[in-house]
């Protein structure tokens, strides 16, 4: 799974190398706008002819992308490093598919890293029910709640959380790096 993804983010990262210097922040409304410029980064690029890439970039998903990803000072990610650091290491493994498929193979455990931060943390595996369980007549009925015992349980809880920092993993918000200008593509 993680490797199919790095795939698509290596080649997305490659189709949107250098859209960041063809991003203008309008300023007439009270909230900014960002404009991405088509017809720059296609004529920097040479593919004003290219269809494919036409339609993707007039796309719903690319507007989405553009809105997101657009405003300069955000929480990066490993797709804002490969466009802005990575450029010559994917132009050199083009025609080298070992460094290539090894290059994926990273970009996949960092993916897993960061979905996983704790990797020590073991996940219990649930056995299936077996065939005809649903069919016992044995289940004991749900234990009766005790009202009291909850609200001393939720005020003990609120009483710690107010106490404590919170537990919420903020990711740090930095300047995005532009990377290599389109014109070099």
């Amino acid at each position: 799974d993680k490797e199919v993804r790095a795939i698509f983010l290596r080649l997305f990262a490659q189709l949107f190398q250098g859209y960041r210097s063809c991003l203008q922040l309008i300023r007439i409304h009270a909230e900014p706008v960002i404009h991405f410029h088509k017809a720059a980064f296609l004529g920097q690029r040479g593919l004003i002819e290219n269809d494919f890439l036409t339609k993707v970039l007039n796309g719903m998903a690319f507007a989405g992308f553009v809105s997101e990803r657009g405003p300069p000072f955000r929480a990066c990610d490993l797709f804002d490093e490969l466009v802005a650091f990575e450029v010559e290491r994917i132009k050199a493994e083009e025609g080298n598919p070992p460094k290539m498929i090894k290059h994926v193979r990273e970009l996949a455990e960092q993916l897993f890293r960061n979905e996983n931060p704790n990797p020590h943390i073991a996940f219990q595996k649930v056995p299936r029910p077996t065939e005809g369980s649903h069919l016992r007549v044995h289940i004991l009925p749900f234990p009766r709640i005790n009202e009291g015992r909850v609200q001393e349980l939720l005020q003990e809880g609120l009483a710690r959380s107010q106490g404590a920092p919170p537990a919420t993993r903020g990711d740090k918000k930095c300047v995005v790096p532009a990377g290599p200008p389109v014109g070099m593509f």
